[in-house]
């Protein structure tokens, strides 16, 4: 008799019921899988079939019809080889079919009739809990993951047997019970400590208000000034993940299959650093089916762009919109999924082909044009976007010898968390503001409001560099948060010097930075 089980895909970061319909008749034995299967769902019926002889049951010699509805749909991935299986030992009447509506199924099949774990597990777990599932059958090593989403009661398994017997009842699985608030305390410490950074104080200060703000970085210095150590340590002074960023970021890892084994949620915030000759699809995401691009995979986290001018141009430039809406949409002929994707940029740069334009040490050896050539391959918007640009000067021999260790990241990390916080207050009740950096334009009036002298320093910096409107904005936002690590509510002449200071790149520059020292009091 035809049997339907019911199972789960996800679509983008989202998850959607996927009824499998299976139907035996007497005619030549044969195995016909429809219902729009990718190549992965076609190539089940070899795995099934061995599945289910190797776990010790018959295969019917029948012909087999697995029908996946909605058929209009693509379906992809493998978590529909349990299922499958489950419904082809109801239809041959080897499994009575009295519990399968309450329960979801899902899994890949090894040939043993043992189960790997799946993508999107948390994604699918979630959708069902908000639908009324009672119960989610799927690989063990999944469970930890699934049970995080409190919805149905999750059950894992580690072979098809297994499921079996939990269906029949003859067998009594504890459920997974995970507790969030202790899978985030148990965070392993990270494994480098802004302590090890020798010198750079200004390059550590600017850091510093990046964390705090949510703000774009942009380094700027010789090879072997410490570019890139800053940039790796800048994971260790942002505030911890609360437990709605970590299951949000856990479920784009999970559904891109980068999730580390074992590992029930991603608990410490993420840092993606691509090589620059990553394609525009797996910066942004994309694919004939789109999956998540690397900006997706740094949500609540940190996208490091080191050796930024020799990234492709159409590739940077495709950073712009994620930077400004927090998402990014991809559209394909047969769909159009939009990926989370509220990250920090951090970029790191050389001030010229040869890396030596500055360094009191080595010459350079750039002409005024190749610099010019060099730095117009980020563009005037691109730049725009960036909130602080900070020169990374090389480090002397008495601060690599001499100095001692550095203020460590656990200090520092106190006091972002506490600008933080004060950004939560100021922001409480908007969903879309979790940080200075994310404010708009309406709410600068509000919120970043200068006065006296500080509104005259604001004035002669943007009339002297040339700044554009969103270079503008970004300054506000950037002396709001100096004001903010400082504890004070009014922002003064000072906090918008240093934000100005952070402002060296911008095109319209003709100039060096103006002197703002004297203006600031």
């Amino acid at each position: 008799m035809p049997a339907t089980v019911l199972s789960a895909a996800t679509r983008g970061i989202d998850a959607y019921l996927v009824h499998v319909e299976v139907d035996t008749d007497r005619q030549l034995p044969s195995f016909n899988l429809v219902g729009l299967p990718d190549s992965a769902v076609r190539e089940s019926r070899e795995r099934v079939m061995a599945a289910v002889r190797n776990a010790g049951y018959q295969w019917p010699r029948r012909r087999v019809t697995v029908n996946l509805a909605p058929a209009d749909v693509r379906k992809e991935g493998s978590a529909f080889d349990l299922p499958m299986a489950v419904g082809v030992l109801v239809a041959s009447g080897q499994l009575q079919s009295d519990c399968l509506d309450d329960f979801v199924l899902l899994g890949e099949l090894s040939l043993d009739g043992s189960l790997r774990p799946v993508r999107g597990a948390l994604s699918m777990a979630t959708d069902m809990g908000a639908r009324g599932t009672y119960g989610l059958i799927l690989p063990a090593a999944n469970g930890r993951e699934a049970a995080l989403a409190n919805g149905p009661v999750v059950y894992g398994v580690a072979s098809l047997a297994e499921a079996v017997e939990v269906l029949r009842g003859s067998v009594r699985l504890a459920p997974h019970v995970v507790d969030p608030g202790e899978v985030l305390t148990g965070t392993r410490p990270h494994d480098v400590d802004l302590a090890d950074v020798r010198g750079q104080e200004h390059a550590k200060r600017a850091l510093e208000v990046a964390a705090a703000g949510g703000h774009n970085l942009l380094l700027i210095g010789p090879p072997g000034s410490g570019k890139t150590m800053l940039a790796r340590r800048v994971p260790t002074i942002l505030a911890d993940l609360s437990l709605e960023e970590a299951l949000a970021t856990t479920k784009i890892h999970s559904v891109a299959g980068v999730l580390p084994a074992g590992e029930a949620v991603v608990s410490r915030r993420p840092f993606r650093a691509p090589h620059h000759t990553v394609s525009d699809a797996g910066l942004i995401g994309g694919g004939s089916y789109p999956r998540p691009g690397e900006v997706s995979l740094a949500h609540h986290g940190v996208l490091f762009l080191d050796e930024l001018p020799e990234f492709r141009r159409h590739v940077l430039e495709a950073l712009r919109q994620p930077l400004e809406d927090h998402c990014i949409t991809i559209g394909r002929a047969a769909v159009t999924l939009t990926y989370p994707a509220r990250f920090m940029l951090v970029g790191a740069m050389n001030p010229c082909p040869c890396g030596h334009l500055g360094d009191p040490g080595r010459e350079c050896t750039c002409t005024e044009a190749m610099v010019q050539r060099y730095r117009t391959r980020l563009s005037g918007p691109l730049l725009d976007r960036m909130d602080l640009h900070v020169e990374v000067p090389p480090v002397g021999y008495g601060d690599l010898a001499g100095a001692a260790p550095g203020e460590p990241s656990a200090a520092v990390r106190e006091r972002v968390a506490a600008a933080r916080q004060v950004q939560l207050d100021r922001f409480e009740g908007r969903d879309d503001l979790y940080c200075n950096a994310h404010m708009q334009a309406r709410d600068l009036p509000r919120h970043c409001a200068v006065s006296g002298r500080a509104a005259g320093l604001l004035k002669r910096a943007v009339t002297q560099l040339a700044l554009s409107a969103r270079a503008y904005h970004r300054i506000l936002k950037v002396a709001r948060t100096v004001a903010d690590l400082a504890g004070q509510t009014e922002i003064a002449a000072a906090h918008v010097a240093e934000a100005v200071q952070y402002r060296t790149l911008d095109r319209g520059s003709e100039t060096r930075t103006p002197d703002l020292g004297r203006a600031a009091g």
